[in-house]
């Protein structure tokens, strides 16, 4: 059994007969080649890692597309449950203010006629109040101009004090929450008189026509 002499280094085998300038030559040639391994290797190794990083890139890319799409499907579906929701409750509160305008017609009419008194008059004012709260408004007033997408007209006549066709008395007063009307306001409404606008044409068109003759005739005569 042979002992390897310590601090003595391992040289690579050189025939019988060689010169030291071919040992040297040889020892070269195997360091050159065992250097220019694990430099091919390493060219390999980082074409792989540039291939796996466009990869993960790639992947990156889609999963945040993939996420951007859905939080705008989520503010999308946000935004119309809310929507729903407004709708929904106006929808609600016009139909429970419908059927209390019944009821406020009597308030009204019970208060032209003084007989708002009492508890009875705490109670109704109570309930206008709630009303108003959920933005029930009253229209109708009158002398304001007919308007037929909110007004209902009930009773029709002329006048000769009117130029347009004008609200004279209302019947029954008009409701609406925000933009929504919920009952036009029912009124009576009165035109002018179909001569009237005539007749005053025509009187004008006479006193200019006998100006023309006075001035014509060289005025009226001096006394």
């Amino acid at each position: 059994m042979t002992e390897e002499t310590p601090g003595f280094d391992e040289k690579p085998d050189v025939p019988s007969g060689a010169t030291p300038e071919d040992a040297e030559s040889k020892a070269a040639s195997s360091a050159s080649a065992e250097g220019a391994a694990p430099a091919g290797d390493a060219s390999a190794q980082n074409a792989g890692l540039v291939a796996q990083l466009d990869q993960v890139r790639t992947a990156l890319g889609e999963r945040t597309a993939d996420l951007q799409r859905l939080q705008a499907e989520y503010q999308n579906y946000r935004r119309r449950v809310e929507r729903d929701r407004v709708s929904v409750r106006e929808i609600a509160i016009a139909n429970l203010l419908t059927e209390l305008l019944p009821v406020l017609d009597d308030i009204g009419r019970a208060r032209e006629h003084g007989e708002l008194l009492g508890g009875f008059k705490s109670v109704a004012e109570s309930l206008e109040t709630v009303a108003a709260k959920m933005g029930l408004q009253q229209f109708g007033k009158e002398g304001e101009p007919f308007d037929p997408t909110i007004h209902e007209a009930l009773m029709h006549s002329y006048a000769p004090d009117v130029t347009e066709t004008t609200c004279v008395a209302i019947l029954q007063p008009g409701y609406r929450i925000g933009e929504r009307t919920i009952r036009p306001a029912r009124v009576a409404v009165a035109e002018p008189q179909p001569g009237a606008q005539t007749g005053k044409a025509e009187g004008d068109e006479g006193s200019t026509s006998d100006a023309a003759d006075d001035k014509e005739n060289g005025g009226p005569d001096e006394g």
